[in-house]
């Protein structure tokens, strides 16, 4: 298995690099991810920060979010694609779409399930395949 992977935002100006082992994955559906990232949920994976580097940071504009939590997002094209909070110090999360290699995890859970779109539903029920 490899000792890291790789991402970036949709224009490619603003890039990093997360090394193994990554501390979680998730689904979040809390109101502010979605409307952040017009999804119904964005899937995280939670990162130490000496386990995260920019490898180019060009265009990276961090805005607050919360009293407590900023998004960072790229400038040049809009991508948002991190997450950092004074909830969870020394950790770095990164959405999982934006990262171009296969990570060492899986998401294990959904989280803040309570505040999810009544159109989100366990689609493996609707499998009749």
């Amino acid at each position: 298995m490899a000792e890291h992977a790789d991402g970036s935002c949709l224009c490619g100006s603003l890039r990093f690099r997360i090394l193994f082992p990554t501390l979680w994955s998730a689904h979040c559906h809390c109101s502010i991810c979605r409307r952040a990232h017009g999804a119904g949920f964005v899937t995280w994976v939670g990162v130490a920060l000496a386990n995260f580097k920019f490898t180019a940071d060009q265009t990276l504009h961090w805005y607050g979010s919360s009293t407590d939590s900023e998004r960072g997002f790229c400038s040049r094209c809009g991508s948002t694609m991190l997450f950092r909070s004074l909830r969870w110090p020394g950790e770095m999360h990164v959405t999982v779409a934006n990262v171009n290699m296969p990570l060492d995890r899986d998401p294990a859970k959904h989280v803040y399930t309570d505040t999810r779109v009544h159109w989100i539903r366990d689609l493996a029920a609707d499998d009749q395949t």
